[in-house]
């Protein structure tokens, strides 16, 4: 499945680097958005270096994901195209 990066997780007066929000193609509620929950995700960059982790929740009522990875993601992920297993 292709999905694209939109935001890091942010609070009032936080920002949590390895939480990402995600939107993903074909899904546009929150009900398709909870069934790929527990997934494995994958982004990488320009040099093939890869980050991975998995989908925790959906997000919000519009069909968006929240995943989790293992680091934190660089401010140039946001906007490019990460892979679902």
């Amino acid at each position: 499945m292709k999905a694209t990066i939109v935001n890091f997780r942010v609070g009032k007066h936080t920002q949590t680097g390895n939480h990402m929000i995600i939107t993903v193609e074909g899904i546009k509620d929150r009900k398709k958005a909870s069934s790929i929950v527990g997934k494995k995700i994958t982004w990488k960059n320009s040099e093939g270096n890869s980050i991975s982790g998995k989908i925790a929740s959906a997000h919000g009522n519009s069909g968006a994901i929240r995943a989790i990875f293992e680091k934190g993601m660089p401010g140039q992920s946001l906007g490019t195209e990460v892979s679902i297993e």
